[in-house]
């Protein structure tokens, strides 16, 4: 299993989607929310290259239940999380992120 690190604005992403889940739903959603999205951060992290390559060196990994996905990049024995965002935010959105 690969080391899994976060881009320090992802974390601003994730508080930024679980405020908005408890705003019109219930901290239980947004519970369930940041459950879906830490195992797909663990399988990522387990088997990166099953995620194909979306632009450049980025594969991109969409949540199942959430209209989200976050996009991640191998770098050795690493992934790296850029950014995570709703599927109809703009597509450049986190794209400067190292």
């Amino acid at each position: 299993m690969r080391r899994l690190i976060l881009h320090p604005k992802v974390y601003s992403d994730i508080d930024e989607i679980m405020k908005y889940y408890e705003g019109v739903a219930t901290s239980k959603l947004a519970n369930e929310f940041y459950a879906e999205l830490r195992n797909f951060f663990q399988d990522a992290a387990r088997r990166p290259e099953f995620y194909a390559v979306r632009d450049r060196d980025l594969r991109r990994v969409n949540l199942r239940r959430f209209p989200y996905h976050y996009l991640f990049r191998i770098i050795g024995d690493s992934i790296r999380v850029l950014v995570v965002r709703h599927h109809s935010r703009h597509p450049a959105f986190g794209m400067t992120r190292q």
